[in-house]
């Protein structure tokens, strides 16, 4: 679920190099924190917070296939 929040974070952002997802498990629970460049917010954001919401129901279905649950948080620089 990393390599996918990175996959498509890096797609949206102008700068690619400065995405950072961080990775924790507590039992059945994962929390990702995804944190990018200051400019790169509102792409990863969206409109009334609708992109960040698309990677979640995504990350949800993936983590649903391996008896999962996750969390989404983006992080301020």
């Amino acid at each position: 679920m990393k390599s996918l929040t990175e996959y498509i974070a890096r797609s949206l952002v102008e700068h690619p190099d400065e995405v950072d997802v961080r990775e924790y498990r507590h039992g059945g629970r994962v929390t990702l924190e995804l944190q990018v460049a200051k400019d790169d917010m509102g792409r990863v954001i969206g409109k009334g917070g609708r992109v960040a919401n698309a990677i979640r129901n995504l990350l949800r279905v993936t983590a649903e296939r391996e008896g999962l649950q996750v969390t989404l948080d983006v992080i301020e620089p």
